[in-house]
């Protein structure tokens, strides 16, 4: 007899004796487990911890492709979920199973949901979080846009680029932190000013360690150089911090030519009509003969 089975028969026995339990796997392999009962659950090999704050609003169950959604609510009681992890992100995009558990036999349980946390919020001593169902992937665009810029990243397979040569990319330490979001670093090797501007910057070391910033700006030579994020670090930001920048490419057809070298891979269709020549209508004056449009800045391009 199956779990859900079990609970069923249990359910008409009409004592109640029923819990949720959460398992939350967030993306560095770590595992949680959770349950709203007054003592500890134990099954599939995980521990699931008493009181730790955590509830859980009413599942919204759909049929078809639509998303079911919930709210996750709790408490910072737990030592194990600390509020330097939801800063620095840690419990972003983490996969969540609930299942109710009739906690006097729990392996009568049944799954109520599967899916992902949203990006999770701090008020307080309290977090919130946002339940996405495993309906939330068919909401991911598929397929290629038609550009005049280029639809893939840096580095991917289709764009080529070596991101291990340095001339791309450069680890270094950080010599000073203007709060979480100025960083100031030590360039030995010289890069062209803004070089790194519109790039990616990867924590390898410190509280942030494994997270991933938008570089806004890039600023400086030698020694006085700083990188200035989008957004502030999740997590306090310390001098010898190690990080990982990554050129800079604004998707554009002469950047490709003239900084990495790599036209041939180029993705976008920079020379594909715009909203203007679509919606343009026949004048007098004008030549409509069916050639090719900006031919000659077409052909230096290549």
């Amino acid at each position: 007899m199956s779990g859900a089975d079990k609970l069923r028969a249990r359910l008409g026995e009409g004592t109640t004796k029923l819990a949720r339990c959460w398992r939350i796997t967030r993306k560095d392999g770590r595992i949680l487990g959770f349950t709203d009962h007054d003592c500890p659950l134990e099954f599939d090999g995980l521990r699931f911890e008493a009181g730790a704050g955590i509830d859980a609003g009413a599942l919204e169950r759909s049929t078809g492709l639509s998303v079911d959604n919930a709210q996750a609510l709790g408490a910072l009681t737990s030592d194990r979920i600390t509020e330097g992890d939801i800063l620095a992100g840690h419990y972003d995009g983490a996969e969540v199973v609930q299942w109710l558990v009739d906690w006097s036999a729990p392996e009568a349980r049944i799954i109520l949901f599967k899916g992902s946390l949203g990006e999770v919020r701090l008020s307080g001593h309290a977090f919130e979080a946002e339940l996405r169902g495993q309906g939330e992937v068919l909401n991911q665009p598929l397929g290629r846009a038609f550009l005049k810029t280029c639809d893939r990243d840096l580095g991917d397979a289709a764009c080529g680029v070596d991101l291990g040569d340095p001339a791309y990319a450069v680890e270094a330490e950080l010599t000073s932190a203007e709060g979480q979001l100025v960083l100031g670093w030590r360039d030995t090797a010289d890069y062209a000013d803004g070089w790194f501007t519109g790039g990616a910057l990867t924590w390898l070391s410190g509280a942030n360690a494994g997270l991933r910033a938008l570089v806004r700006a890039d600023q400086g030579r030698g020694a006085s150089r700083k990188a200035i994020l989008w957004s502030e670090a999740r997590a306090p930001v310390a001098v010898g911090d190690r990080v990982r920048l990554v050129a800079g490419c604004d998707k554009h057809l002469s950047t490709c030519k003239a900084k990495f070298a790599n036209v041939l891979n180029f993705r976008g269709f920079p020379h594909i009509p715009g909203d203007d020549w679509v919606t343009a209508y026949p004048r007098n004056g004008s030549a409509h003969d069916g050639s090719v449009l900006r031919w000659e800045e077409f052909r230096h391009e290549r």
